[in-house]
């Protein structure tokens, strides 16, 4: 009978425990709503990164074993490269090499028939994409490989999230018509809920086979390209395989591949492309987690993420020293009581279990708020890194690791931070409740125990102050920097004209009416014509050869332009003329270039009058164009890099504009009053009467120049944040020492003023043992930060991570924190009367 007994008698005593612990924190409300508020914030701030970081960085597809997916890369260990069609459509007529393979292509569909774009986020399917994922359907069925072939139907496959929005959940989905970019395609399936795609970061909202490709794309298809590259490939290895058993089969394969798919490099490229291509070998990499696509939000945001959850890791052992001390606090008022209990016979043990119950009871309610805070706190981090343009998705929700994840900081901060205090409040004599009274209850102390978490928490606000101040120094910096442009007033129009009526070939000639359509308008400055734009994501960086430069010492950057842009962007001119409406085809072949281009010339001289060549080399090479004019240096692809070389071509004299695989081109709009999206009516009017086809997306230069701040926002707005609350947390941690010394030092204190010491001897007294505290706690966290500013260059700009003015001014702003939360219980112990103080003595 005993030993069934000792179980129930065990779950008896804790139900009793945990009933005297939650009665005895509602007895103290402030003191348990601030520690459950302090640890709420520390947990919940822990779970909501390590729960982006979980989704972007760790967590696997959600299909059907996915160790067993691999991407083809080249060996380049920082991303995974995008590949050509033919050399995908070499790979799929290989069925040998794996159990399935595919491949896909983020893209942008239309959903509009005509004016301003209705976008949608889609893929391009190539093969047995669901086979190879692992991912039945929901509803109806997926693509199968034979839906990529030639001449097959047009089909589609939705999202979960779509058929919700656009079709209400129907379940006669299956079988209705979907209009993308004009092509009217079938929905033959719905994917189920948790899929997203195999992009991590992105979502989809259809999926359609890449033989479709040429249907969207008219004559602008990239499938008969070996020069264009779009396509992620992902294929699934057979039972029998290892990685490095496949990726030894497609070695042998290589060169087959590369003699099938040379095409057009060997025709147009120089010579030293075709020896590059594909000579570096296949390398396949684990697929399980998937691909951060061409964003690579992976590779951007690894840093900084793991950087912030450093911080709020340290700002959780704030918080939990804070509610160290808050439960020694109440372990001191109520050591009459413990003394008592043991004077009645209760064994420490069970005093210990009694005050380790209100510490778990504490713990375990700040981390079910913070669980709650993290879910909510994690959605708006994300929509802080979504662009209107370009959302990122992550999936969010609760899984066991992030459960784990968050269980583990309780427990480990629980063992750390609330086992010292139960144990140090059950110590006590019997004979203590006897001899205890009301003035000495307060006047045990803190201790040193106080003392060094006191410290403790005082080095690890300084390390936050400073990283807060380094991450938002660099975001004000990138901020303020001079732009060599100006982008408040400036529309951006990406106007898509390949269901227009025109040739490729003349859609130059489309443009420019398109151009001199909105120019006209009474609220429109100016407009002009670009293949890229500025912080924008397109590059153009063609092989350039340079009369009198030998080396160039990395690349040259082009943009080609209609006449307009220094007037649309405001953008001065140095020397020599700008473009005219005279540089057209079968004129002099000119271009104007930045000073960042003017300074290649070592000697010095003026650039203008010296030519370039572009394709130097090649079938295609096309010049000499002379340079007729400089202009100020501006941003161009980043903001924390330096302008590059840049050299502006008409757009009229690039005699290889369709060869790039251009069916888009930017128009830039500067807005004569206003914000620049007023325009859009407009300009959709205007366009509509050069060509009721054209497919309009509108956007202000401002939220692009915004979206090029999202990483170093996010850094800056957590860091700030956390930096700020640290410094609260500090502040009540002093000011709960200071107070707490001030009580057990009161009699002390009487005594000096009852023979004649002055009230501000006492204000000394208390402010000497605070500025000990935080002068250590000060001297420590400032080691720590100089000693951990090198892991954080990489992201700092403008200033060195030791920067000083940065160190001082968080030393000043802790001081003048402490001197607050010290001068309140400093200024009580001035006005301790003598005598009141005597007579309880």
């Amino acid at each position: 009978m005993t030993i069934i007994r000792e179980p129930f008698q065990f779950f008896d005593d804790t139900w009793r425990d945990m009933r005297l612990a939650s009665r005895a924190l509602r007895a103290t409300p402030i003191v348990t709503l601030v520690a459950v508020a302090s640890l709420a914030l520390g947990i919940g701030a822990n779970t909501a990164i390590f729960s982006i970081i979980d989704s972007l960085l760790l967590r696997a597809l959600p299909v059907n074993d996915p160790t067993r997916l691999v991407l083809v890369t080249d060996g380049n260990p920082s991303h995974v490269r995008a590949w050509s069609y033919p050399i995908w459509a070499q790979i799929r007529q290989r069925p040998a090499l794996f159990e399935h393979s595919a491949a896909w292509s983020f893209t942008k569909f239309n959903l509009a028939p005509s004016g301003e774009t209705q976008l949608v986020d889609g893929l391009w399917a190539g093969g047995a994409l669901f086979d190879t994922l692992g991912v039945p359907p929901l509803l109806g069925r997926t693509l199968s490989d034979l839906d990529d072939r030639p001449g097959a139907a047009p089909v589609a496959v939705i999202s979960y999230g779509f058929w919700q929005r656009r079709f209400g959940s129907a379940s006669d989905v299956v079988g209705r018509a979907l209009t993308l970019d004009d092509v009217v395609f079938t929905i033959v399936g719905v994917t189920p809920r948790a899929f997203s795609g195999p992009e991590i970061g992105r979502s989809f909202d259809a999926i359609v086979p890449i033989a479709n490709e040429p249907a969207v794309r008219g004559r602008d298809s990239f499938l008969d390209s070996s020069g264009v590259t779009f396509l992620t490939i992902i294929a699934r290895l057979r039972g029998d395989q290892s990685v490095a058993s496949a990726t030894a089969g497609l070695r042998q394969v290589q060169s087959e591949i590369r003699d099938a798919t040379l095409g057009e490099i060997g025709r147009f490229g120089s010579q030293s492309a075709v020896d590059r291509y594909l000579k570096a070998p296949f390398v396949l990499a684990p697929g399980a987690t998937g691909y951060s696509g061409a964003r690579d939000l992976r590779g951007l945001y690894e840093r900084p993420l793991v950087t912030i959850l450093v911080v709020v890791v340290l700002l959780l052992f704030i918080a939990c020293v804070n509610v160290a001390n808050l439960l020694i606090a109440r372990a001191i008022a109520r050591r009459h009581e413990v003394s008592l209990r043991l004077a009645l016979g209760a064994s420490r043990w069970r005093l210990v279990r009694q005050f380790l119950a209100e510490t778990i009871l504490l713990y375990g309610a700040g981390a079910a708020l913070g669980l709650a805070l993290a879910t909510w706190s994690g959605r708006l981090l994300v929509r802080q890194i979504s662009t209107p343009s370009d959302a990122v998705y992550l999936d969010l929700t609760v899984n066991s690791r992030v459960l784990a994840f968050t269980i583990a900081m309780t427990v480990i901060t629980t063992v750390l931070f609330g086992t010292v205090p139960a144990f140090w409040a059950s110590r006590g004599a019997p004979m203590d409740a006897l001899k205890l009274q009301r003035r000495t209850i307060a006047g045990q102390g803190l201790g040193a125990v106080a003392g060094i978490l006191v410290v403790v928490q005082v080095a690890l606000s300084l390390i936050l102050v400073v990283a807060a101040g380094l991450f938002v120094r660099t975001f004000v910096a990138l901020a303020n920097r001079p732009l060599g442009f100006e982008p408040a007033p400036v529309l951006l129009v990406n106007v898509d004209a390949h269901r227009a009526s025109n040739d490729a070939a003349q859609r130059i000639l489309l443009y420019e009416r398109a151009r001199d359509a909105v120019r006209s308008l009474p609220d429109v400055d100016e407009a002009v014509l670009s293949l890229t734009t500025p912080i924008g994501r397109g590059q153009f960086t063609p092989l350039v050869e340079i009369a009198g430069v030998s080396d160039t010492h990395g690349p040259v950057w082009g943009n080609l332009i209609s006449p307009g842009w220094l007037a649309t962007f405001r953008t001065p001119l140095v020397a020599g003329r700008d473009l005219t409406d005279r540089d057209r085809a079968g004129a002099p072949r000119v271009a104007i270039v930045n000073e960042a281009f003017a300074r290649l010339f070592a000697d010095g001289s003026s650039p203008i009058g010296r030519t370039l060549v572009v394709y130097p080399h090649t079938p295609r090479a096309m010049g000499p164009i002379e340079i007729v004019g400089v202009v100020g240096d501006s941003v161009y692809a980043s903001l924390r890099s330096p302008a590059p070389p840049t050299f502006y071509m008409p757009l009229a004299q690039f005699d290889y504009l369709t060869d790039l695989g251009i069916r888009t081109i930017n128009l830039s709009v500067r807005s004569r009053t206003g914000s620049p999206m007023v325009l859009t009516r407009s300009v959709t009017t205007a366009l509509a009467t050069v060509d009721p086809q054209l497919a309009l997306t509108f956007r202000p230069l401002l939220s692009q120049l915004n979206a090029a701040l999202s990483q170093e926002r996010l850094i800056a707005l957590l860091s700030g944040f956390f930096g700020l609350l640290a410094l609260l947390l500090a502040g009540l941690g002093l000011y709960g020492v200071t107070a707490y010394a001030v009580a057990s030092r009161r009699t002390e204190i009487g005594i000096r003023m009852a023979l004649g010491a002055q009230a501000t001897s006492a204000i000394r007294l208390v402010l000497a043992r605070t500025s000990l505290l935080v002068g250590v706690g000060m001297l420590i966290g400032m080691v720590i930060s100089l000693w951990a500013s090198r892991f954080i260059r990489v992201l700092i700009y403008g200033l060195e991570p030791r920067d000083p003015v940065t160190l001082a001014a968080s030393l000043l702003t802790l001081v003048v924190v402490a001197i607050a939360a010290a001068w309140f219980p400093a200024r009580r112990a001035a006005r301790t009367d003598p005598a009141a103080v005597l007579r309880e003595g």
